[in-house]
This record gives C-alpha cells, structure tokens and sequence, in this order.
C-alpha cells in the first residue's frame, strides 16, 4: 500500500518501473501475466494490454517464470534463449501469507554481448585497484588501458574500440609503427576480456631463429631432435591454452612457419614436434605488426589466408606525429616516471624544449620520446629542462638535409615538401584544415598532398 504522505508516489514508481533499463514480467501464482513492463512488450513485439491475463509461455519463449511460481524456489543470472538472443534472466517467488502467490522477473543484460562489454567495462576499472594488478603479474598480461596515457580524440576512440572487442574472441591484428605502443594494446585486450584470469603469453617472431620457432610455438616430444629436453616441451600455444598468445613481429615470420601456423588456427589444435597426437587449443590469438603485409602478399611473402585469419578486427595505432595532441601528457608522464626511477627531481620543462619537441618529427615514436626524456633529466644541470639537455640531433632540424636518400632535384623538392606538410600540421595538433590556411592552400590540394606521400 503507497504511502498517503506521498500523493504522487503511484506515479513516480510507474514511471521508474516503465522506464527502467531492466526489462521487467510479473505474473500470479498460475502464471498469468499481471504485469509486463513496455520495454519488454516491445522487445516480444506485443502489448500489455494483449498480455495481461495470458499464460506467460505464451508470451515469452523458454520462460520459466511459472515453475517458479509454483516451486517458491528463485533463479537468479540464468541463461534464457529468447527470439534469437540469449538474456541474463532472474526469477523471484512473491510470497504473502506465508504462501506462493505470484513470480517476478527481469533481464538484467539483454544478451550475451551485453553482458561481455560490461563486464569489461567493469574490468577497465578494476584494473588501478591493487588485487587486480596482482592477478595481471600472474597471468603474464601487465598493462591496461591506464597505462596508455593520451589526450588526443583519436586515442579515445581507439580506447572505446578496444573495450569493445575485448569482449569477444576475434583475432585481433594490431597495426603500427615501431615504439606506439602496440604491445600495451595486446595486454589491455587480453585484461579486459574474459580469458583475464588465463594465461598470457607472447612471443616475439622475429627474434627467435626460425629453426627454433617452431618448437618454440608448438612444444615438442621427449627425443623429438638431438639436444631435446627430457620429457619434452610444452610449446607457447599449449602455455596460453585457455587464455591468449600475442605473437609480436608476425610479418617477420618465414612462409614455412606461416603455414604451420594457419594449420593450428584452422583446426585449433596443435601437434608437439616428434609427437603422433593433437591437443586441442581453446586460445585467442593477437598478432602485431609494423611491416606493410598488402605489400608482402602481393610478393608473396606473406600468406593473403593466413592474413585473413588472424586479421579479423584490425586495430591500426597512428603514429605519435599524427597525433601531436598526446606530447604533453606524455611528457608529464614521463618525467614523472623517469624523476621516480632516478630519484632526479624536476620541477618543470622549459616551453623552448616543448616547442623543439613539437617541431621533431618522431621516428621511433612513444618509445624514443621516453628516450629523449631520460636523457635530458640526466643532462639538466638544475630541476628545470631547458635546450641545453635536449640530445642535439632533434635541434634544428633542416627542412632538407644530406642523409636523405634522394638522387635527383624532383625528390629533394618532393622531401621537403612532405617535411613542411609534416610540421605544419603537428603545429596545429593534427588539424590539416588549419594547415591548409597556413599554406595558402585548399583543403582539397591538402588531402591530394596528404594521400600522396601517405601522411594519414
């Protein structure tokens, strides 16, 4: 019974229940339908007013919500398939009287997807708290998105894109330059997905020789080959069975080794060199890579099949030149983290030294920022960073200079207009219309310019 100190409260909960992102079914003690929230009814493309009064397992498919009615006895987080979907379904028994006199039930998460990119939505937070970071130290798998500091938009779309894939079990082919940072994008999928608790295991494909990848990746038998470990191997596949293997450098692997390797991803199994069984492998696999593999399979020296496979959600980390608006943050994050580790402290860096770092092209990316900042906490003669600390070789850098190899006036005139273009639109912190004007050119000969020396 509402209370009458509140004369609108009959409205207000109708309201609440009506638009509730829950979805809602309550019915009597035969399982008649008393009550079913809007959302609901239109999820099962009915009315309430067609509904009320009618069995409920004439209304909702695989409904369980008359057993419970009848048993007293509630379900809570059970699996329901229902027009295509499978719902998160809870059932509660309505007792009065000391008697069973109806059910209520609601879909907490509409499907399975639902529940899977919440739950990493949660994971994403969970991963500053302590516990959690212990957990990581076990399963291999370190950095989450936390650890990926930026500012920029094209950053935090890349952020959301990654929660939402985390979720699933999709090959993920990780695409970008060297030192942007694509192993901390590996970690965070592998963290906010719901293998977390697996293994995670990576392995760096160009720097094992190839004669010994392939026991590296697949294990081998006990007298597989002269010089084998007694009792055998296990291989990193079968190490990250349950949990997911991060092949790093994917494009340096030899044609040989590709083909083995599609044969695992295809069967999801795998045979231990000098073995005669397979074991079967319940792994997610993300690769990486800064090679150009459309260029390699056109020479055919990358497999377009094995390309296909282990590309199924593409993730391309821009380079730190496109995306001039994460410098400053990262350069507090660094001098913050370097002042740490050198017990150095330093209070502030000089705006020349911003603007120099601005103007740098930054060929080896986030890794040879954290370099730069090292040495110039090293080299400052008091706790602020000024010029004098900065390494000369990003001081002053010519639009044209002698080591570029070009053989002929159209190239050196060709470099050196990719240069200006460069600078200029890190000027503008990636903004290409706001180069555009500075250049005096239109935003149609910007993109032309853009497109051609491959600046996107």
């Amino acid at each position: 019974m509402l209370d009458h100190r509140f004369p609108y409260a009959k409205e207000i909960i109708e309201t609440v229940i009506e638009n509730a992102y829950i979805w809602i079914v309550i019915v009597d003690a035969d399982g008649k339908i008393i009550y079913m929230n809007e959302n609901y009814c239109r999820f099962c493309e009915v009315t309430k007013e067609e509904v009320v009064g009618k069995h409920v397992t004439e209304v909702i498919e695989n409904t369980r919500m008359h057993i419970v009615a009848k048993t007293g006895d509630e379900e809570i987080a059970d699996l329901q398939y229902i027009r295509g979907n499978y719902m998160i379904a809870n059932r509660i028994p309505i007792f009065a009287d000391g008697k069973i006199v109806g059910a209520f039930g609601t879909v907490m998460f509409r499907d399975t997807k639902e529940w899977s990119e919440m739950n990493s939505h949660v994971r994403h937070h969970l991963s500053s708290i302590q516990s959690f970071i212990e957990q990581q130290e076990v399963t291999g798998a370190k950095y989450t998105l936390n650890d990926i500091h930026s500012n920029s938009a094209t950053m935090s779309e890349l952020k959301e894109k990654v929660k939402s894939i985390a979720a699933t079990d999709s090959s993920v082919l990780i695409r970008g330059e060297s030192g942007t940072g694509k192993e901390l994008f590996a970690h965070s999928i592998h963290l906010l997905s719901h293998r977390s608790e697996g293994p995670f295991v990576k392995v760096n494909c160009g720097a094992i020789p190839e004669q010994l990848l392939e026991s590296e990746l697949f294990g081998y038998e006990d007298g597989a080959f002269t010089g084998a470990k007694k009792g055998g191997k296990k291989g990193k596949f079968q190490q990250a069975n349950g949990g997911t293997i991060f092949l790093d450098e994917i494009g340096d692997m030899s044609l040989h080794m590709q083909v083995k390797l599609l044969r695992v991803l295809q069967e999801k199994e795998v045979e231990p060199i000098g073995g005669n069984r397979t074991i079967p492998l319940d792994v997610r696999v993300i690769t990486a890579t800064n090679r150009p593999l459309e260029e390699l399979m056109k020479t055919n020296d990358f497999r377009s099949d094995l390309y296909y496979r282990i590309s199924v959600i593409p993730l391309f980390i821009p380079p730190l030149r496109d995306r001039m608006a994460d410098l400053e943050t990262l350069v507090r994050y660094f001098i913050k983290k370097v002042s740490l580790r050198t017990g150095k402290r330093i209070s502030m860096i000089h705006e020349d030294v911003m603007e120099t770092l601005h103007q740098y092209h930054w060929q080896g990316n986030i890794r040879e920022l954290e370099n730069i900042i090292e040495a110039a906490i090293h080299l400052a003669k008091t706790d602020v960073i000024t010029l004098e600390a900065v390494p000369e070789y990003i001081k002053n850098r010519p639009i044209y200079h002698s080591d570029m190899k070009v053989n002929s006036l159209k190239e050196m005139l060709a470099q050196a207009e990719k240069n200006i273009l460069i600078r200029t639109i890190q000027k503008h912190a990636g903004d290409k219309r706001m180069a555009a004007k500075e250049l005096e050119i239109s935003k149609s000969s910007m993109y032309e310019k853009i497109q051609k020396y491959g600046l996107t």
